[in-house]
């Protein structure tokens, strides 16, 4: 008996270990390993690896302003492609129960590019953009999807915490690939090739084009779970929808309802402003926290040891900030988080030695995963369930345009008082306004406008 007592007091420990860190259930476990999956190409793609290839690899030939110059077009250019698709795909979704098929298109379309960056040739730099273009296309739609279905599998408080499991296997998960991806870089004899001697330009970036195959792979193999284990949602009909319309025209009429009902929706509307504004700060931050850091003078090697040190801090305090947000509430947890950022903008001001900056990486990896965790959440708990892509829709266009005003205004200070420290603390506007927006937002008025939304809608059949 005591063996049996033991095993089933383990049980109870395991499962009440998940519950705490958002993991509770297989299909919120499902649900967050899509984070594990596609963060992989957050970091080795749009962050690390594939903005170096291009400019030393795809743009051989070029000069560097040119080559920086059609990399940061074609950002825009996936930018310009996915913001108007979001919001009317996402009601087109909500309207036939087509989450996890979009999902899966963007999915498939992003990952066929990431596995067409292998086959890249040098000089090439028409073809990487063409396919920096669908990858982003690709991870930035599915992102859609994939978040509107968090109100649907959480709930209450247990929707910060799943939201936040959600970050922290995200930063998990694509750290152990770019490490992986830099030890065959840098150590490609491990791969059999060949590592002296007067390499051809193929053979050469042979281990860097194997990490964007490795990327569509691992995005691939760890989206499964996702769809087998998550349900998709049932859609519900407005009182004046029938099943079998035109899912386009819907898809418009339920935007133009929307945009007119906004009053309705105050609360997720004014955390959708406040969300555009303080990550304005929050992308800024992080997008120029390695250029402010080589302007002042630090070595490359510590940069990039800064990098891996936010990514993995980031890990246990994404779960931790689940926790907090279940003691003291999501929007109270956030504008702390908002708080330690303003910190982080004054500490860059007096960063004069690479462990400063090291140290400061570390506070970062302490609230970045956490903040925008919650946020997505706190969002999630204030739209209607049966409009939840079309919400995400538009958190996903305000979420891309967000870091554009910020890095702005950055390099309009640099340029006006040549001084990076100077533009550093003019981030800590985005966080000021940012968080006194937030704290106009009543969350409760919000979450029960929400669920009023739902009552009374047909299931379709």
């Amino acid at each position: 008996m005591g063996s049996v007592e033991s095993s089933s007091e383990a049980g109870a420990g395991r499962a009440g270990f998940l519950a705490r860190i958002g993991l509770r259930t297989p299909e919120h476990r499902a649900w967050a390993m899509y984070d594990w999956a596609n963060s992989a190409v957050v970091l080795t793609i749009v962050t690390a690896i594939f903005p170096l290839f291009f400019v030393n690899y795809s743009s051989a030939g070029l000069a560097e302003g040119v080559a920086l110059q059609r990399y940061a077009w074609a950002s825009a250019l996936a930018l310009l492609v996915v913001a108007p698709l979001a919001p009317i795909l996402g009601a087109m979704a909500d309207y036939k129960g087509l989450k996890k098929r979009f999902l899966g298109a963007f999915l498939a379309l992003g990952a066929g590019g990431a596995a067409g960056m292998f086959f890249l040739r040098q000089g090439d730099w028409l073809t990487a953009v063409l396919l920096l273009t669908v990858v982003t296309v690709g991870a930035q739609g599915s992102f859609v999807f994939y978040e509107s279905l968090l109100p649907h599998i959480a709930s209450g408080n247990e929707m910060d915490r799943v939201s936040t499991a959600g970050y922290a296997l995200g930063y998990f998960g694509s750290s152990i690939l770019l490490a992986l991806q830099i030890l065959w870089i840098r150590n490609p004899g491990i791969l059999g090739l060949p590592t002296a001697g007067d390499l051809d330009p193929a053979t050469a970036s042979f281990p860097t084009r194997l990490a964007f195959l490795s990327v569509a792979a691992w995005w691939v193999v760890f989206s499964v779970p996702l769809f087998l284990r998550v349900r998709e949602p049932a859609p519900l009909l407005e009182p004046d929808e029938r099943p079998r319309q035109n899912p386009a025209r819907v898809a418009l009429q339920r935007l133009r309802e929307t945009f007119r009902e906004l009053r309705r929706y105050r609360e997720a509307f004014l955390m959708l402003i406040a969300f555009l504004v303080y990550n304005d700060g929050i992308s800024t931050i992080i997008k120029l926290s390695a250029v402010y850091g080589d302007d002042i003078g630090l070595s490359t090697g510590a940069l990039i040891v800064a990098i891996f040190v936010a990514q993995i801090v980031g890990i246990p305090f994404a779960f931790l900030f689940g926790g907090l947000a279940g003691r003291f509430g999501p929007k109270r947890s956030v504008l702390l988080g908002l708080v330690v950022y303003t910190g982080i903008s004054i500490g860059a001001y007096f960063l004069r030695t690479e462990a400063q900056f090291l140290a400061l990486a570390v506070v970062l990896g302490i609230v970045q995963g956490g903040t925008q965790a919650l946020s997505r959440s706190l969002f999630a708990s204030l739209i209607p369930r049966h409009k939840s892509s079309e919400f995400f829709g538009f958190w996903s266009v305000l979420e891309k345009f967000a870091g554009v005003v910020g890095p702005a205004l950055f390099a309009t200070v640099h340029g006006l008082t040549g001084e990076s420290r100077q533009a550093i603390l003019s981030v800590i506007a985005f966080f000021v306004i940012g968080a006194i927006l937030l704290t106009r937002v009543d969350v409760e008025a919000g979450r029960a406008a929400a669920r009023e939304a739902d009552r009374g809608l047909r299931p379709v059949g």
